[in-house]
């Protein structure tokens, strides 16, 4: 697999959902075209657009300004940077903006920002007037290629991540290449971590390639756009296929169940950023697997090699300031959305791109495990 030369025009992904059924645009310079997206796709609707500080500095204005030069109004709505902006009272400030800013059922929120934004403006938007439609630009790999796809919003409660929120598509993503230059490194790595994921749950090829491509992902070469649009593909497949998560779609959550516990465990702060608790989840996903016999140890140092070497953390003494302890793991761990009638659930794996949802793991094998990590 080699990656093609950029595209002169957008690469357009459809996610296929009936009448509510939308694009992924993908290419460079497209935060320019917003406005006349806009324009084309709700003629005459009036914009809030939601962002959080660090990305207003960066790209509110262009923002603003291309709405601006289609005719479209808009509003703005700044956050605290962070997972912390994923909460109640948050969410209650963004919600009572919008309504402020007079956005009808017609008009449209405009998520700006990382996953948090997409996530919190989504969820906002699935709530405010029992429903306004939205769309998203994602400013982060990470959003670029997992979070603003398939409709998932939410925020944290003190139990655990992601754990209130509504399924509400968005109706555009935009994913505007460009804007991943202003990205610090570990924010961009942090957001590889959802790359290397399509690889390891479902795409073997693919996660060769990026063995061989992952620095030309980095640095911006067309090897970056070609990656962005194969997980854009892949999370359309899977979100078409399972819109609300009752089987296929939990794949995509590979990594996800020891990660939301760590990050829980790390306060939801700067001590673990989500991708980086994704990378963690993965290697610890794997190396469970190997433990329970599914997969040989070498498969399992692969995968964590790969993350380990584009500078992601792989092992629990990664963490700064330390780990939680086994206890509270798995008591997060039993919080789990995947968590069905106290049962817990895994994505686990028999090989690199072979993924499987494994229901009723033995919670004592889980805890042993982790007991044996925190050594």
């Amino acid at each position: 697999m080699t990656a093609p030369l950029r595209h002169a025009e957008p690469v357009v992904v459809q996610v296929a959902l009936a009448e509510r059924s939308y694009g992924i645009v993908i290419g460079r310079g497209l935060i320019a075209s917003l406005g006349a997206r806009i324009k084309a796709l709700r003629p005459g609707a009036r914009t809030a657009i939601v962002t959080d500080q660090t990305v207003a500095r960066h790209h509110l204005a262009a923002c603003e300004a291309a709405l601006k030069s289609a005719g479209v109004e808009s509003a703005r709505i700044v956050v605290a940077d962070g997972e912390g902006s994923k909460s109640y009272a948050t969410f209650e400030t963004v919600c009572e903006a919008i309504i402020a800013a007079r956005i009808e059922r017609g008009d449209l929120v405009v998520a700006l920002g990382g996953g948090v934004i997409g996530d919190l403006a989504g969820f906002a938007s699935a709530s405010v007037r029992r429903g306004v439609d939205y769309v998203q630009v994602p400013t982060t790999l990470l959003a670029q290629v997992d979070s603003s796809v398939g409709g998932k919003t939410g925020i944290n409660s003190c139990h655990g991540k992601n754990l209130v929120g509504a399924f509400h598509q968005p109706v555009m993503v935009v994913v505007d290449t460009a804007l991943l230059d202003t990205l610090p490194k570990r924010q961009f790595a942090a957001g590889y971590a959802e790359v290397a994921k399509y690889g390891l749950l479902g795409d073997a090829a693919f996660f060769s390639w990026l063995e061989s491509n992952w620095q030309g992902v980095f640095s911006g070469a067309p090897a970056r756009e070609h990656a962005i649009a194969v997980c854009c593909r892949a999370k359309a497949g899977v979100v078409a296929r399972d819109e609300r998560e009752t089987g296929e779609r939990a794949l995509l959550n590979l990594g996800h169940t020891f990660g939301h516990a760590l990050e829980a465990g790390a306060g939801f702060s700067e001590r673990l950023l989500h991708g980086e608790a994704v990378a963690l989840g993965m290697a610890l996903a794997f190396e469970f697997s190997a433990r329970i016999r599914l997969i040989g140890a070498a498969e399992a140092e692969r995968a964590r090699a790969h993350l380990a070497g584009v500078g992601l953390p792989t092992h629990l003494k990664d963490i700064p300031g330390g780990a939680p302890g086994v206890d509270e793991l798995m008591d997060l761990i039993a919080q789990d959305k995947k968590v069905k009638r106290g049962k817990l659930t895994f994505i686990l794996v028999r090989g690199i791109g072979q993924a499987f949802i494994a229901n009723d793991v033995d919670a004592a094998e889980v805890r042993a495990f982790l007991s044996d990590k925190l050594r």
